[in-house]
């Protein structure tokens, strides 16, 4: 494992994030994994921070609404058919760990566990959470991106920790 400067990796991060990452979650005894395929990485709060965006209709989201934390697991390549289920199946009705095969590790640094497989980790702490409201978007974006009106809330977390995975 090699800890990594979360902002000198950011563009390679997002450019895989684009075609897909891990996004875990654990609260209690409840955990999931899904998909996600945006994400922003920055400076707030003078802090490191990566936001992620969860809708209310996922199952991830009760899970994250109780949570201190997340982690991305952003795989260096070869996951497709990973990515695809969790992207598209629910863990209301998948044990997606199982289903793909997916190993966990502990957090070096919050609750929730990063996908064990080779690439860049984050792990993040909760700092602010906020839900879209629709005035506060763009018209062009509310009917190409939100047709049925169901927005995300955004999850802005503190990077804890950046490290990469080989094998």
């Amino acid at each position: 494992m090699k800890e990594m400067d979360s902002m000198a990796v950011a563009e390679r991060a997002m450019a895989q994030i684009r075609k897909g990452a891990f996004l875990t979650v654990k609260a209690a005894e409840n955990l999931n994994t899904m998909t996600i395929g945006w994400a922003t990485l920055g400076f707030v709060w003078q802090k490191p921070v990566m936001m992620v965006a969860v809708r209310e209709s996922r199952h991830t989201f009760g899970i994250i609404e109780k949570a201190a934390d997340f982690t991305v697991s952003v795989p260096a390549g070869g996951m497709e058919d990973e990515l695809s289920f969790c992207g598209t199946k629910s863990g209301r009705e998948f044990d997606k760990f199982r289903q793909c095969k997916l190993a966990v590790v502990p957090g070096r640094s919050v609750a929730s566990p990063v996908i064990d497989v080779p690439g860049i980790h984050f792990e993040c702490r909760i700092v602010y959470k906020t839900p879209m409201v629709s005035g506060g978007l763009d018209e062009k974006y509310r009917g190409r991106v939100y047709p049925e009106g169901d927005y995300h809330t955004l999850y802005f977390g503190e990077i804890e920790s950046c490290y990469e995975i080989s094998r």
